[in-house]
């Protein structure tokens, strides 16, 4: 055991020196966005009643939940996911608020999946949560919200990806499918499997034109066009309602001028069943996982008895960095830090600059040393990049 308490267990790391700074200077950049949109901050518990992450709440499955007990027996979970955790939050503190709520947190969530897999078990993730808000004009505003974090990151090549949940839902119920079936088409066209997709449509028979579209969502992806297609092939179902709400947000998201970073997925399904509306995922170079992930929750909210819409996202903070540093973005620039090397002589002269600049907001760190040492420190941090300036402070 002695040989293991200097490492960590596996699936979490460390953050330290430059990129935990890194870190927290993106985490506060982020913040900021959310704050010019109205968004408050909130902070929710690490762990939560298991109830909150049930089976019948749609989200992590049990088997990957970090459980455990308290002294009187309730078994608690490790939060693995943040949108439970704040609309049970929200259930309790804003229900009278009168209007729609904006809420936004930071926080790790914790995942025990398998350590075949190589991701973390551990996450940073900082988000948004509009709730009470059912419109589409909700919609457009989040998804807007997570484009400008995404730029204010640094980030220059990436693309949203919108889909709606009801799109292939409303088709399968209208179509008559049971539940296996559906089932067994979401896992097809989750893992875009055209000709496995086909073959089940042809097996199963029915609605020719409901068959059709069902056989295109693996592939129905790309700009404004894949709408209009959805749209004029899903004429006389109950599905057109979704796509014709999808082009709404696009023609929204054009008023924010982000139109460039959207596009659209049809065939994108959710692994987390809580979602009722649009669902979004953000992509960039540098990392295979999503950045970025969000959608709409109409009936979360009403397994902590307040029925209210709600919709909204989280940013993946080890993501984006991994991101980040692959595609060799600086990002929100860091903190000025400065160095000043001084002698037992001149203790009195360094400290009163450290107490000026530091009344000026800036960082200061202090060193004792001979006048020897004081030069080889310096000659050894000076190219280093860690400080900003390095001062000595001599003998008059």
């Amino acid at each position: 055991m002695k040989g293991k308490i200097l490492h960590t267990p596996e699936g979490v790391r460390d953050f330290y020196g430059d990129e935990c700074e890194r870190k927290k200077a993106l985490e506060a950049c982020l913040f900021q966005v959310m704050d010019s949109y109205g968004y408050r901050a909130i902070e929710t518990p690490a762990f939560e009643y298991f109830d909150v992450y049930g089976q019948e709440v749609g989200t992590i499955p049990s088997r990957d939940l970090y459980k455990f007990f308290d002294r009187e027996g309730n078994t608690l979970v490790l939060r693995p996911d943040f949108t439970p955790s704040i609309a049970r939050a929200a259930s309790r503190y804003f229900q009278d608020s009168g209007k729609p709520v904006r809420l936004s947190y930071l926080g790790h969530t914790y995942v025990n999946q398998s350590n075949l897999t190589g991701k973390l078990k551990e996450n940073t993730q900082l988000g948004a949560e509009l709730i009470g808000g059912g419109t589409v004009d909700d919609d457009a505003e989040i998804i807007a919200l997570a484009t400008e974090a995404l730029l204010a990151s640094g980030l220059k090549e990436f693309q949203i990806s919108v889909g709606h949940v009801r799109f292939f839902e409303s088709l399968a119920e209208e179509a008559g499918f049971d539940r296996e079936t559906t089932y067994r088409l979401r896992d097809l066209i989750h893992n875009r499997n055209t000709f496995g997709t086909l073959r089940l449509l042809r097996e199963e028979g029915g609605n020719e034109q409901i068959s059709a579209l069902i056989a295109r969502l693996p592939q129905m992806n790309g700009g404004r066009e894949v709408l209009e297609t959805a749209f004029e092939m899903s004429e006389g179902l109950k599905a057109q309602a979704e796509s014709g709400h999808l082009l709404k947000v696009y023609d929204l998201l054009k008023l924010y001028g982000l139109q460039k970073h959207i596009s659209f997925d049809l065939g994108m399904l959710s692994a987390y069943m809580y979602y009722t509306g649009i669902i979004f995922r953000g992509y960039t170079y540098g990392t295979g996982e999503a950045v970025v992930k969000g959608g709409r929750y109409d009936e979360l909210l009403s397994h902590f008895g307040s029925p209210r819409p709600a919709v909204g996202f989280v940013v993946v903070t080890n993501q984006l960095m991994n991101a980040l540093e692959r595609q060799k973005i600086q990002g929100p620039p860091l903190r000025e830090r400065n160095l000043i090397l001084y002698t037992e002589k001149n203790r009195e002269e360094a400290h009163s600059l450290a107490v000026i600049w530091r009344k000026e907001g800036r960082s200061v760190e202090l060193c004792l040393s001979s006048d020897c040492e004081m030069r080889e420190i310096a000659e050894r941090l000076k190219g280093s990049g860690e400080y900003s300036k390095i001062i000595q402070v001599k003998e008059k």
